[in-house]
């Protein structure tokens, strides 16, 4: 597949994506094109899923090697992915975060929260605190990111705190010498 197809492009006509819901954003559509031998569905919520991991990756302005890695081992298990299918869409989802970040971060969280169960959204918050600890600390700008998300999927605040607490050892404040724990 050539790149310009796995970004809708065929020389200098756009080509036409699957059949999408109203409810799509662009992002989730272009990642999901690039799934095509999976069930629609299922595509759109992988799609969501990556960008989601790279929103938080993303927080502090930089996504290290360690998250980067993390971000891939994630889709491949979550998405049940080859290896070089889940590289080529975190990569995708990392592109459209710089890209179109500020417009597309809550959109596609709220198709996220559209699309996934209660129990799916839980794991979300596992695998968006362990992308951010991948690299050993999880950032205050990190950590609030993922309060943000948990609002966006509606999640009770107990649900959050259960989450962070398992990694609360990793965040930022409490690694700094000096800083109370």
């Amino acid at each position: 597949m050539r790149i310009f197809d796995l970004f809708g492009w065929r020389g200098d006509r756009k080509v036409q994506a699957p059949a999408a819901s109203s409810a799509d954003t662009e992002t989730v559509r272009k990642i999901a094109a690039a799934l095509d031998r999976l069930d629609p569905d299922r595509a759109r919520y992988i799609a969501a899923f990556a960008y989601i991991l790279s929103r938080v990756a993303r927080a502090d302005l930089e996504i290290s090697d360690e998250e980067l890695r993390e971000m891939e081992r994630l889709v491949r298990e979550q998405g049940g992915l080859p290896e070089e299918q889940a590289v080529m869409v975190v990569q995708m989802a990392k592109t459209q975060s710089i890209l179109f970040g500020g417009v597309e971060n809550f959109l596609v969280t709220r198709e996220f929260d559209k699309i996934a169960t209660r129990e799916q959204k839980i794991a979300l918050l596992h695998c968006l605190y362990g992308v951010s600890a991948a690299d050993d600390s999880i950032s205050s700008a990190e950590d609030t990111t993922i309060r943000t998300i948990a609002d966006e999927l509606h999640l009770d605040r107990a649900d959050f705190i259960a989450v962070k607490s398992v990694y609360g050892h990793r965040l930022a404040s409490r690694s700094r010498p000096g800083a109370p724990e």
